[in-house]
């Protein structure tokens, strides 16, 4: 409770925040797939695809910066 009140969140929100943590995670490891990581995120996996842009993930297993190079040489 006081981790809550010291985050200002309420218990959904930080529930709904910590599950997409963790699947973000699980992902950029390797562990999970969009898909599943969506379903554990509590999210379409579409939307999840796009909330891995604001952790500087890919959503098919390409590092963004990776992929810039790959662009700026073709």
């Amino acid at each position: 409770e006081d981790l809550l009140l010291s985050l200002k969140s309420s218990p959904e929100h930080f529930e709904a925040e910590a599950r997409l943590l963790l699947a973000v995670k699980l992902y950029e490891q390797g562990r999970i797939s969009t898909g599943m990581a969506a379903q554990l995120a509590g999210m379409e996996r579409v939307t999840f695809m796009f909330e891995l842009a604001k952790f500087d993930l890919s959503p098919i297993g390409v590092d963004p910066d990776e992929l810039e190079d790959d662009f700026a040489n073709a």
